[in-house]
């Protein structure tokens, strides 16, 4: 439960320490006293967004601080085992919010970030608000009243992830699907071209190969003409490069008696014949293994040709036809693939489907099972706060359709008769301000039996009603506080009086500056509290005597 609650430089609060019990705890005060301010405090405590208008003006930042005793609270404190925030059975959580509107949360001094504050905190606190009433018209918070009620949220969780699970096996099968629609045509235009590549068999042809055979073929008349002309200066004509050096080589190989330093000359001379002759020999081998062929050119040419036409259809050199036509090949298997993987994905959304339909079915009757009783239980408490005729009804429709749905496949409708012989109704439709009230009232302290939530707020829950409704209402608040800490912002003196412990909030003036502060009341400032909430500006004795009436009987309960 909540142990204490510090609050500094936090709007009209500067300075406030509150120390708080188990049992039922009550906060009133004139309006405008700052009773919002303490239930503001708690929120951004527990998490809520803030901004730079709650700190107080002329003050760096605002600090809240909350002391809780978890020793009945095993999960919690397992939680904070498990997130190695635990510190000796100790939970402080410290909220700070700077006069630049940033905030900086923390769990046993140690800095967390505010969803994982939230996670926390929603396990130790609950806050219903002076609203709760129109909250109350959505059809969604109906749906989630009735499965915390009948503690559905193992079965839900397992509801959800199979839609959440067929949800993304669903939208990426229909992304695919519209992909594959429109790569049809390019499928098309993909197998012609690939069509047209493959009957080349464009791995077989060479165009730079290709190229210098036919510039070979079309020069060869000047390769021969040229050819034998260089044959002949070198080793044919009468007056070859070979036999003059075969000239030169005898002369001097004749003075080398006489100079053996041309040894040297004679050798390279020599050398030099040798390589002549080889030349010759391959240059003769060469041109007499030419042979012209038309036939062939032709052939070249026109393989030329297609392969120029094919890449200036494609945009590509001759040379990279092959390479693009891997690319096409690459691009019609992805298309393929992408065939493939929507009949997998065909196969994922009917599992997860199969698995979703018995689950759903499941949760459905267990609606339908907690319906029956909640209803039974709110219709009670409407009875015993002022609406005798009225008749609460839970409508769990089933919709008629297996396809997944978040939370599942029902409609769940709260419907209220408030005259005997009249058709329930939708909640939205048939109740007053008034009666809507007292059906949430009713509704929050039927359920909240049934929560382990360790402190739970009410703020203002019991506008719009008054008398001895007003002292039922109490009564029921109190014993809720039987097994858990409740907190309860009232204007009623009905309410009040059943309270364990009354704080009083008010409002300071010092200077220039205003301050709320709360202080815990004693038995005789709880009667001058009781009475003055009992309406008169004047305090009578018999008004004063009928709060002490009031605190004396609900001591005898």
């Amino acid at each position: 439960m909540l142990l204490n609650l510090n609050i500094l430089n936090l709007a009209i609060v500067k300075a406030l320490q509150l120390d708080l019990t188990q049992g039922m705890t009550v906060l009133t005060g004139e309006t405008g006293a700052g009773k919002s301010i303490l239930l503001i405090a708690l929120g951004l405590a527990l998490g809520e967004r803030a901004t730079a208008d709650y700190v107080r003006p002329n003050c760096k930042r605002a600090e809240i601080d909350l002391e809780f005793d978890l020793t009945a609270q095993p999960t919690a404190l397992t939680w904070l085992q498990e997130n190695d925030l635990d510190e000796n059975q100790q939970c402080l959580i410290r909220r700070v919010v700077g006069s630049d509107g940033r905030s900086k949360a923390y769990i046993n001094n140690r800095p967390v970030t505010l969803q994982t504050l939230q996670t926390f905190t929603r396990q130790l606190v609950e806050i219903h608000g002076q609203h709760a009433h129109l909250t109350l018209l959505e059809s969604e918070e109906q749906r989630r009243l009735l499965d915390n009620y009948g503690k559905n949220s193992a079965l839900l969780e397992q509801v959800n992830n199979c839609f959440r699970n067929w949800q993304a096996a669903q939208y990426e099968l229909q992304q695919l699907q519209k992909k594959r629609n429109e790569d049809e045509q390019r499928e098309a235009l993909l197998r012609y071209q690939l069509d047209e590549l493959q009957d080349l068999n464009l791995a077989q042809f060479d165009f730079t190969a290709l190229s210098d055979t036919h510039r070979k073929l079309a020069n060869l008349d000047q390769i021969l003409s040229v050819g034998q002309n260089e044959l002949d200066t070198l080793y044919e004509a009468d007056k070859s490069v070979h036999r003059l050096l075969k000239n030169s080589l005898k002369a001097l190989t004749h003075l080398l008696q006489f100079a053996p330093e041309l040894n040297t000359v004679n050798a390279l001379l020599n050398e030099a014949q040798i390589q002549i002759e080889e030349a010759a020999y391959e240059l003769r081998h060469f041109l007499e293994s030419q042979e012209a062929d038309p036939a062939q050119l032709q052939e070249l040419e026109q393989q030329i040709g297609v392969l120029q036409d094919l890449s200036r259809k494609h945009h590509v050199k001759p040379d990279e036809l092959l390479a693009f036509q891997q690319r096409l090949e690459n691009e019609l298997e992805q298309i393929n693939s992408c065939g493939e993987r929507i009949a997998e994905l065909e196969q994922l959304t009917a599992n997860y489907q199969n698995a979703y339909i018995p689950f759903a079915s499941e949760l459905s009757a267990q609606r339908q099972k907690s319906a029956k009783k909640l209803q039974q239980h709110i219709s009670q408490m409407m009875k015993e706060l002022g609406m005798p005729n009225g008749e609460f009804l839970i409508d769990v429709t089933a919709l008629v359709s297996d396809t997944p749905k978040l939370n599942g496949n029902d409609s769940v409708i709260f419907l209220i008769s408030a005259n005997v012989g009249l058709p329930p109704k939708p909640l939205a439709k048939v109740a007053s301000g008034g009666e809507l009230s007292r059906i949430s009232l009713a509704i929050q302290v039927t359920t909240a039996n049934d929560k382990t939530t360790p402190t739970m707020i009410f703020d203002e829950v019991d506008s719009g009603i008054g008398g001895g409704i007003a002292e039922i209402v109490g009564q029921k608040l109190r014993q809720l506080s039987g097994n858990r800490q409740v907190l309860c912002v009232t204007h009623l003196p009905q309410v009040a009086a059943q309270a364990h412990q009354h704080l009083y909030v008010e409002k300071q003036h010092h200077a220039d500056m205003t301050a709320s502060q709360v202080r815990l009341l004693n038995d005789e400032e709880r009667v001058i509290e009781t009475a003055r909430m009992l309406g008169g500006v004047e305090l009578t004795e018999n008004t004063l005597a009928h709060a002490r009436e009031m605190l004396f009987k609900k001591r005898e309960h």
